[in-house]
């Protein structure tokens, strides 16, 4: 005597918000002699987090009353992504090294300043 069984697969995608201390956490510490590999991992975790529009694009004219709603959106798209590029690199960064960098608020000098 045979039984046949009928398995039905259901899949279920979950979406789980990651922090971003946690892809930080991920890349290798920056500690003053691994840049090259510092800097890959830092620009691909910021790609795949889609956070690596301050670096594809620059900064647009600040934005005005004038200003249509399309550039009113790059704009505050543009400012979210270089944020949280910053924090997500200064998270990265051995701390002796952290304190001795120059202040900036733009993600693309502050990885100049990092090299």
């Amino acid at each position: 005597m045979t039984q046949t069984i009928n398995v039905r697969h259901v899949l279920i995608a979950v979406f789980v918000p990651v922090s971003l201390h946690s892809h930080a956490s991920s890349v290798l510490v920056f500690n003053g002699l691994n840049f090259p590999d510092w800097s890959e991992q830092v620009q691909f975790q910021l790609g795949v987090l889609d956070l690596d529009l301050a670096f594809q694009v620059e900064k647009s004219a600040s934005i005005t009353d004038a200003s249509g709603n399309e550039e009113k959106v790059h704009y505050k798209a543009w400012a979210r992504s270089n944020r949280l590029n910053l924090m997500f690199m200064r998270m990265s960064i051995s701390s002796n090294i952290k304190s001795a960098l120059p202040k900036t608020e733009d993600a693309k000098e502050f990885m100049k300043f990092v090299e």
